[in-house]
Order: C-alpha cells, then sequence, then structure tokens
C-alpha cells in the first residue's frame, strides 16, 4: 500500500513538472506593434481543414494555426462562450512562420468596453 501512494505521488509531480516545462508565457513587447485579430477554433468557425479542435486567428483576412498557446488553455473550448462556438477579437503580437502564426502575447478584447 505504501508504494500505492509512492507511485501516485510522483506521477501526480511528474504531471506538474511537465506541464510547466510546456507552459509558455505570452509576454508583451513594447518594441513590436499590436495586430487586431479574431481568434477562433480552425475547423469549427474559421472552416479550415484539419482534425479535431485547434486555435487559429484571423488576421488581414488570412487564417493561420497558432503557435504558442493551445486552444483550451483559455478554458473549455466547447462551452457556450469557447473558441468552438465564438470568434473573439484580440490584439496579438506574433509573426507567421512556416504558414502558421507563432503567437507571442494576446490581449482580448471586451465588445462592451468599446
Amino acid at each position: 500500500m505504501k508504494y500505492f501512494f509512492v507511485c501516485i505521488a510522483l506521477l501526480f509531480y511528474n504531471n506538474i513538472i511537465a506541464q510547466q516545462a510546456t507552459t509558455k508565457r505570452l509576454v508583451f513587447d513594447s518594441t513590436k506593434s499590436l495586430k487586431r485579430a479574431e481568434i477562433s477554433c480552425g475547423q469549427c468557425q474559421f472552416k479550415m481543414e484539419g482534425k479535431g479542435c485547434n486555435l487559429a486567428i484571423r488576421v488581414n483576412n488570412k487564417t493561420y494555426y497558432i503557435d504558442g498557446t493551445g486552444i483550451d488553455d483559455y478554458g473549455d473550448a466547447h462551452a457556450a462562450d469557447g473558441f468552438c462556438e465564438a470568434i473573439k477579437k484580440a490584439k496579438v503580437q506574433g509573426e507567421v512562420v512556416k504558414g502558421r502564426f507563432v503567437l507571442s502575447y494576446i490581449e482580448f478584447i471586451d465588445d462592451e468596453k468599446k
């Protein structure tokens, strides 16, 4: 029984370490301009090709899948206000690399505060 609890503790610890290692902080860079964009599920809202649900961006009327953050990093993508159900406006920093948008900063725009 003692080994069972030790194994559970190690699995829990490894999961926390793995999450911290893969979580990238998005940081504002004052030397770069902010771009207005729309963020949502590429397949559900932007009708992009692919399997499953993946975070995508529409900037300058072009859509790209996003690298640097994931669709569930902002809550449940399939919730009523999630990315699979809604398109959200944002100010972003990043660049297109090999056909994907590498996100370095995101600030969501609340439509009610216009």
